[in-house]
């Protein structure tokens, strides 16, 4: 996923530290109003004391003119980068474009029963996530290191992947198998994904930690493309002019036993475990505290509750993070189900799906280009508002194509067996309304993450992008979720379209409030 380069507005010049102060029990630093001074006493203030002054430590340091402070080694910096390379792969082709679709239409039969398990599925992953995340991330700030969280989750993510090579169709026993791999998946890629980004603020400096973060989300959109491509080779060598044997795919995968489609999962795996290996081997992790690990979960803990005790302080960002949640999660739910969607209506394969897919990321990559210039021009508020306009646009034109109908009330001839790629009208349509999700769904999260640096206090944005990253994960299952259920009610696919277009405008009418600060 592609991000935008920010640029935090520093003043000319540097800040005093305040002093450690107290307030409603709970250590922190000067970042607070009306905070009564820190008097020195008995152990258990010293120990609160210890606690804030690591938590102070171990925060970027924003606020005033960045001190002086070397980048790491471009290898470990490029290092960090791979990380996005080796673990894209997973949503393009197994959560995306190719697996979703493959699982919900071949592997349950039905692609009506098949959407809505699948979205079970993933709510009940985003559950967990959204449950854990927070005292996880507050529990490794205490601790200091990274990488022991990062191994557990990214050997998980490959176990969970190469589970799912059990999905094949007439095979109902492998079923929940295939549905534990995929939670443990989700969950371990999510956290993954958490604790990747704690690293980022220790490996460049404050005024260019923006194109780091941009460069590893360019890199996972460049991963994604090509696991994308080998995915389509593998499966239809005949696009490249290779003739493999009557029933075969390359790599002798049987096509009869759908092998080019479950080989996706251990492929995935294969591709994380060599392509992460120079995060864990060059970029360097933060110290450990030293601190026994009861001690470590007990200061995590109170963490959470120290932040949320005063996050009623920020209105106008609270307003926005519940603004993003919203429309994010929509976001979501368009781009995990748009293939799905197409699989049930077109009996989309995965030539089709594939196709569909790098089309899609292309049209991302300069879109996002150009909603930061439009953002120099506009503000980050508008691109964003934009950006949700576009995605619901092509939203609305996807619920508009049926088997036989486009835009809702002209009739189309449905795709005929044997036909051409992307033949028929409905698939042409498709294709125009997926052009507008394209323009959209890169800006929308660039701007997004632009906009909390405009909108969080100076000392706070290091902690404020930390709760904007759960934000987006906090109510992720609530789409799908719905999706799931209205699907199974009315028993159709065309009412997936219609909740994620809910909460894009509920998202925007809760954006139209939030105030953007003058851009200098």
């Amino acid at each position: 996923m592609a991000q935008s380069s920010l640029r935090l507005p520093f003043p000319s010049q540097p800040q005093k530290p305040m002093p450690s102060v107290r307030h409603d029990g709970n250590w922190r630093t000067g970042l607070e109003p009306a905070m009564v001074p820190h008097r020195q006493g008995t152990a258990e203030k010293r120990a609160a004391m210890s606690i804030a002054d690591d938590r102070v430590s171990a925060a970027p340091q924003i606020s005033g003119e960045p001190p002086v402070q070397q980048p790491a080694s471009w290898r470990a910096r490029l290092s960090w980068a791979m990380f996005d390379w080796a673990n894209q792969p997973y949503f393009t082709v197994i959560t995306t474009f190719i697996f979703a679709p493959y699982f919900t239409s071949k592997v349950i039969g039905n692609p009506v029963d098949g959407q809505s398990l699948w979205g079970f599925t993933q709510a009940f992953s985003a559950v967990i996530v959204a449950l854990g995340a927070p005292f996880l991330g507050a529990i490794a700030d205490a601790g200091g290191q990274r990488k022991p969280w990062l191994f557990a989750f990214q050997f998980q993510l490959a176990f969970g992947c190469a589970l799912l090579w059990l999905a094949q169709p007439g095979q109902p026993q492998l079923i929940p198998l295939v549905i534990l791999g995929l939670v443990l998946a989700n969950i371990a890629a999510e956290y993954s994904i958490m604790f990747n980004n704690a690293l980022l603020p220790s490996l460049e400096t404050p005024r260019h930690v923006g194109r780091l973060s941009g460069l590893g989300w360019g890199m996972g959109y460049v991963g994604g493309l090509i696991a994308l491509f080998g995915v389509l080779i593998v499966s239809q060598p005949e696009l490249i002019g290779m003739m493999p044997p009557p029933g075969e795919a390359l790599l002798g995968l049987k096509r009869d036993a759908f092998e080019a489609e479950r080989i996706i999962g251990p492929a995935a795996a294969i591709w994380l475990s060599i392509f992460v290996m120079p995060m864990f081997l060059f970029t360097p992790d933060r110290p450990g505290s030293g601190k026994p690990f009861r001690t470590v979960v007990r200061d995590g803990i109170r963490r959470v509750i120290d932040t949320i005790r005063h996050m009623r302080r920020y209105k106008n960002l609270l307003r926005f993070l519940l603004s993003y949640m919203v429309y994010y999660d929509g976001l979501v739910a368009v781009i995990g189900f748009g293939g799905i969607y197409a699989a049930g209506v077109f009996g989309w394969g995965t030539t089709e799906l594939g196709l569909f897919g790098i089309a899609l990321n292309v049209i991302a990559i300069p879109a996002v280009i150009f909603g930061g210039w439009l953002e120099d021009r506009w503000g980050s508020k508008r691109a964003v508002q934009l950006a949700i306009c576009l995605v619901g646009v092509g939203t609305l034109g996807i619920m508009s194509i049926g088997h036989s109908s486009v835009l809702f009330v002209i009739e189309a001839a449905p795709k005929l067996a044997g036909a051409g790629l992307f033949s028929s009208a409905g698939e042409q349509v498709f294709f125009l309304c997926a052009a507008f999700l394209g323009l959209g769904m890169g800006t929308m999260q660039a701007a997004s993450r632009t906009l909390v640096a405009r909108l969080s206090p100076p000392d706070m944005v290091g902690e404020f992008f930390g709760i904007f990253a759960l934000s987006g994960r906090a109510t992720t299952f609530l789409a799908p979720l719905l999706i799931g259920i209205t699907t199974a009610v009315f028993a159709t696919q065309r009412i997936a379209p219609v909740v994620i277009l809910v909460f894009l405008a509920l998202g925007f009418a809760l954006l139209w409030k939030v105030q953007e600060p003058a851009r200098q």
